[in-house]
């Protein structure tokens, strides 16, 4: 149980507020690459409470500038695209992808105002199918962080898909559920497997690695897991161990990487990078890199499965709120754990949208299972402190600080009980060797 004003502390995100300033130091998703695509690659944006307008010009540059034009305030989401630049559609004043001024046409001709006008503008970079922006203060520091060579952004095009949804929700209560491994045994049970060769771009429904036990039944047999917590240089590992036999441990090793992204297992060849994205303080989206180890992703057909839950063009859900989210008393009776559906994303906003728009963390009882949840908590305070007071929290890396974080490991296998420490290890190492993409970057590590 927290205060109420420590729950204030860790949730609010506008620009003035302690964990808004942190978080503006980090690159935040703002939209998919694929949102950009056709005749007019515009898109209003709203981060961190900012309302925002991101763009691509006629040259394949992109900019992302506040929404509100800086001559009468005028909507740029409203603007044209044209003469390299964005052109407001009140009085025509252009604008580039950093915010200059270069025309104020309706002026007289020969003034020269356009050149003391400027837009305020935000650093835009692609990755792996996701555009990210940075909404730092680049009057405190000289630059945007460098991204840490982590697999999601290691991996080639072609092995990896993005994707996104809408959570209506605070963002804290978003990632939490992802940093709480004995939730899947409960939340995301089914009471009978389905047959694994089916499970293709599908979240527990595949085989643990090295078996071919669904993981399902691991899930729905084996409910109450040891879960350890250690700190790492890019936040915290979570190992949580299923002893099945005396022989053998279900371990699966999911990772937090601050500020708030979670890397985990989603089958034997993909890992799941997820970011937890406020749009508001009520309200955020989910970004995700789905990593394949082995062959190229078959994007279309994660694409159209996830298209079954989310709508176009702000991918928000067919269920929610509004309509129970599907919510069935006969299936929760007979097939799954919650009764809504076999789609786990459904099951997870649920959990978090349920306890309200931002959760009244005073009213809850944290057990033996939550110690990723209060260990995040731990090190997402000490880091608006320690931002609060000047100081490099953590996680803002500068180029060679980045390059050396690498992964980080992400398993779900089923090992030796005596050895389950070295399983994963090992079982890591074997699929990084085996990888054609993840070996080249072995290659080029220290002994």
């Amino acid at each position: 149980m927290i205060s109420a004003e420590q729950n204030e502390l860790m949730t609010r995100t506008g620009a003035a507020t302690p964990a808004g300033r942190l978080l503006r130091n980090y690159w935040q998703p703002v939209a998919l690459v694929d949102e950009l695509e056709g005749k007019r690659p515009l898109k209003a944006v709203k981060l961190l409470g900012q309302d925002l307008v991101l763009f691509r010009d006629e040259n394949g540059r992109y900019g992302l500038l506040d929404r509100d034009c800086p001559h009468r305030g005028a909507d740029l989401a409203y603007a044209r695209i044209e003469d390299g630049g964005l052109r407001c559609a009140f009085h025509g004043w252009l604008f580039d992808v950093r915010g200059q001024c270069l025309q104020t046409p309706a002026e007289p001709e020969g003034s020269k105002l356009f050149q003391r006008i400027r837009q305020r503008s935000y650093p835009v970079v692609e990755k792996s199918g996701i555009l990210f922006g940075w909404l730092g203060d680049a009057s405190l520091t000289t630059s945007a962080p460098a991204f840490a060579a982590f697999d999601c952004f290691v991996a080639p095009d072609t092995h990896t898909f993005a994707f996104k949804g809408y959570l209506e929700c605070n963002w804290l209560q978003a990632l939490e559920v992802g940093i709480d491994p004995a939730h899947a045994s409960y939340l995301h049970r089914f009471f009978e497997d389905e047959d694994t060769t089916g499970g293709y771009g599908k979240q527990f429904r595949g085989t643990s690695a090295d078996s071919d036990m669904p993981i399902t039944k691991v899930l729905r047999e084996f409910d109450r897991p040891e879960i350890s917590v250690e700190k790492t240089t890019y936040g915290l590992r979570l190992i949580a161990l299923r002893k099945l036999n005396p022989a053998s441990t279900h371990v699966r090793v999911t990772n937090l990487v601050f500020p708030q992204a979670f890397v985990i297992p989603m089958s034997a060849e993909m890992t799941i990078s997820q970011w937890h994205v406020p749009i508001d303080d009520r309200s955020c989206y989910w970004y995700a890199i789905f990593t394949s180890f082995t062959g190229p992703v078959d994007k279309q057909k994660m694409r159209d499965q996830r298209l079954q839950l989310y709508t176009l063009p702000d991918y928000k859900p067919r269920v929610g709120k509004w309509n129970h989210y599907g919510f069935d008393a006969d299936q929760q009776r007979s097939s799954t754990y919650t009764g809504m559906g076999h789609d786990i994303n459904v099951h997870d906003q649920w959990a978090v949208e349920s306890p309200g728009p931002i959760q009244d963390r005073t009213r809850e009882h944290l057990g033996t299972t939550d110690k990723g949840v209060i260990a995040y908590r731990k090190i997402l305070v000490d880091a608006i402190e320690k931002n609060t007071a000047g100081e490099k929290p953590l996680m803002v890396l500068d180029e060679a600080a980045a390059d050396a974080i690498t992964g980080p490991p992400s398993i779900d296998g089923i090992g030796p009980s005596a050895t389950w420490n070295d399983y994963w290890q090992e079982a890591d190492l074997k699929r990084r060797q085996g990888s054609d993409w993840a070996s080249a970057r072995l290659a080029k590590e220290p002994a």
